[in-house]
């Protein structure tokens, strides 16, 4: 490859900030922060990036950031850095100029990496080889970093600015939605557009979401052992950049139809939410390729043993571990956040592994500086936050442990909830705890219910259906030999495994997965769906699907067919939820009469949980470990005025339910049922009152509204 190792073009000083490559209409400067190294070079590509053009040193130096400003450019330009220091692993310095980097601003990115020896900074096959440096060159090889045109024209574009409480969020993969909808033009699916395609929203309006939230958009990469393989990164945990979108989505329509989809979407009222992963990246571990961060300061951009600079300190499991607690690194992480709030309007963010974003240096504390510093950032604070709230670091299970003004994904839920209606003994307190929304482990940080973000399934683990329909893993096509994955699922294939045709087990499998979507769906918190839940899509039993980008992770529209009303069921639930305020409480349940009660109607408990005997439970009832059988009365304190009686029931046989005639003269009708496959109840109505029965069939749940008297409705 022929290349211009110095260009006759003349530079000038430019500013040190903003970072990156920003284009002002008459040229570009370019900023890169680098606290170690000696030199560093910045090399232009034409069009196609197959053709080094250009090269300049960048003479000027300012606060550790390196920068210069080129006349002339304009937006659409390839580019990319080549840093110069010393190579001393044992020191934490990787520097190596023979490597094409990615710059960590770069809001676009031109090609994939296309995998070779050379685009590792060392020699491999060599002894100790890391300690040794490659010099081939890896431009070849690598992305470019693309100039961007900053301007576009929002119109009037609003964030729908649900309050948490009322948020209902449905969790997607932007291909994985869209490949395979039969309604979709087939040049636009599985792209950023195909999100806002009108089939696409009105099936989010239908539901009842509130707000999308994206697997990984922002650029990743192919690892090496998945693509020698043959499989592909397709949930995208393995960040190249944190300002720019993803390639592989753009479609034709590029950038503009990421944007277009979220303006569609925020006009239906429909939020959107980023799955994002700062914690850390594509490089690896201390063998891994030399990419961006590693090359351009590795000992700042990362963290490093203290007994060994060489190697990494890691505490999520992917090798390297991104060292937030470094002012420029940080600075990266919360100027990224911005950047996707104010280039494309996004609501709000999941962390992935978000314990090891608040750990200054290698300890977890609520007052880390990633916490405090969005905190008080009149942007981001403003914006959803929801943690994963644990990693894999020693202490890193923190469920509970975020700040005021952060929701957590509650794991603690979700195996409540699959034990509980698989029928495990002894579940009755812990799910007296999660339907409430976990007072005992968010209310002593002064928050919310809506601080737990419940789900019964996640991109990570079985979907709802194989949850019904496998008692083990199935992950042989990831080509580890099915030791990948969750081995402890907590699920029940309903007497056979997998697939049948056997129409006894099919029912039982249909009225679980209602049981356990209207269990999520009335309980206390956030609700989160996983995409094709509500139409009962399947991984044929893989709960490991990160590397399956095809069939068995895409959404099988058609399966709507299998089990036609179970869509209706999710969306009738979620509607109810959005009509009554007590499944969206703003404040924890108590069990203790309303303050200031002055009359018997104002001195009812928020919460009455019943027996089948038809009294309040005992500590006998709660410590009884063969007890699957339980009622929750709740909403005397609604504002609304609405109250209902919740019973459950995930024992085989059934269960006769009684109310006490010294409960309080409500009357109640059904209204939810999940031995029904629409989840409404029709022929003549049931009615529960005090001194009554109703037989709850076994695994089955039914909510109850109060009635006025005289009246069955």
């Amino acid at each position: 490859m022929a290349a211009s190792r110095s260009s006759a073009r003349k530079i000038e000083e430019g500013s040190p900030l903003p970072l990156g490559a920003n284009w002002d209409g008459r040229g570009v400067n370019f900023s890169l922060f680098s606290a170690h190294a000696s030199a560093v070079e910045l090399c232009l590509f034409e069009p196609a990036g197959r053709r080094e053009i250009e090269r300049f040193s960048l003479p000027w130096r300012t606060d550790q950031i390196w920068h210069a400003y080129v006349p002339g450019l304009r937006p659409g330009q390839l580019y990319g850095y080549r840093v110069h220091g010393p190579y001393d692993p044992n020191r934490g310095h990787r520097f190596n100029p023979q490597k094409l980097l990615i710059d960590p601003y770069a809001q676009l990115l031109h090609g994939s990496i296309r995998w070779h020896d050379a685009v590792f900074g060392y020699r491999l096959g060599a002894h100790r080889a890391d300690l040794t440096p490659d010099r081939r060159d890896s431009a070849p090889m690598m992305p470019k970093s693309v100039v961007c045109d900053p301007t576009h024209r929002w119109g009037d574009d609003r964030a729908p600015r649900h309050p948490m409480r009322d948020t209902a969020i449905y969790e997607a993969h932007v291909k994985g939605l869209t490949q395979l909808h039969p309604d979709l033009p087939v040049p636009m699916r599985g792209s950023y557009a195909a999100l806002g395609h009108p089939e696409v929203v009105e099936h989010l309006v239908r539901l009842g979401i509130t707000t999308l939230e994206l697997l990984p958009i922002q650029s990743f990469v192919d690892d090496r052992f998945l693509v020698q393989k043959g499989l592909r990164n397709y949930w995208g945990y393995s960040t190249l950049c944190y300002f720019a979108p993803e390639p592989r989505y753009l479609g034709e329509a590029g950038v503009i139809g990421l944007k277009s989809a979220i303006r569609s979407l925020h006009d239906a009222g429909i939020e959107v939410i980023l799955d994002v992963v700062y914690n850390h990246t594509a490089e690896g571990n201390h063998l891994g390729p030399t990419l961006s961060f590693r090359g351009i300061d590795n000992a700042s951009y990362y963290k490093l043993s203290p007994e060994n600079a060489r190697f990494y300190w890691d505490s999520t499991g992917t090798g390297n571990t991104l060292d937030l607690s470094h002012p420029r690194v940080l600075q990266m992480a919360l100027d990224s956040l911005r950047h996707w709030r104010k280039t494309y309007h996004v609501d709000g963010f999941r962390f992935d592994l978000a314990s090891t974003l608040a750990r200054d240096k290698f300890e977890f504390s609520p007052h880390a500086g990633f916490l405090r510093a969005i905190a008080q950032d009149p942007e981001l604070s403003r914006a959803k936050l929801i943690a994963e709230p644990w990693d894999v670091g020693d202490g890193g299970y923190r469920l509970g442990g975020f700040p005021a003004g952060w929701s957590e994904w509650n794991d603690r839920f979700r195996d409540t909830m699959r034990a509980f209606w698989r029928g495990d003994p002894g579940k009755l307190p812990e799910l007296a705890r999660v339907i409430t929304g976990s007072r005992e482990i968010f209310e002593p940080g002064g928050r919310h219910p809506s601080a737990s973000i419940n789900y019964a399934c996640s991109h990570d683990g079985f979907t709802l259906e194989d949850l019904v329909s496998f008692n083990e893993r199935h992950n042989e096509a990831n080509g580890e030999n099915n030791q990948d994955g969750h081995a402890n699922n907590l699920s029940w294939n309903c007497g056979t495994e997998g697939a049948t045709q056997d129409a006894n087990i099919l029912g039982l499998r249909a009225r679980q997965k209602r049981n356990l979507l209207a269990s999520l769906l009335l309980s206390q918190g956030v609700p989160m769906l996983l995409m094709g839940d509500e139409i009962s899509r399947t991984q044929k039993g893989n709960n490991n699907a990160f590397c399956q980008d095809n069939e068995t992770s895409w959404v099988d529209w058609n399966l709507v067919e299998h089990d036609p009303e179970l869509l209706s069921f999710t969306a009738a639930l979620l509607h109810l939820r959005r009509q009554h305020e007590a499944f969206r409480r703003r404040g924890f349940l108590t069990g203790q009469p309303r303050p200031g009660a002055g009359t018997p109607e104002s001195a009812l408990k928020d919460v009455y949980w019943l027996a089948p005997e038809g009294r309040e439970m005992t500590e006998g009832d709660w410590n009884d470990l063969n007890r699957r059988a339980l009622g929750m009365q709740i909403g005397n304190d609604a504002p609304d005025g609405e109250r209902f009686l919740l019973l459950v029931n995930a024992a085989p046989e059934a269960e006769e339910f009684r109310l006490q005639q010294e409960f309080p003269a409500i009357r109640f009708v059904c209204v939810f049922d999940t031995r029904v496959a629409s989840g409404v109840p029709s022929g003549a109505p049931i009615v529960f009152s005090p001194g009554g029965s109703v037989s709850l069939e076994g695994r089955s749940l039914m909510l109850f509204q109060h009635a006025m008297q005289g009246t069955g409705s």
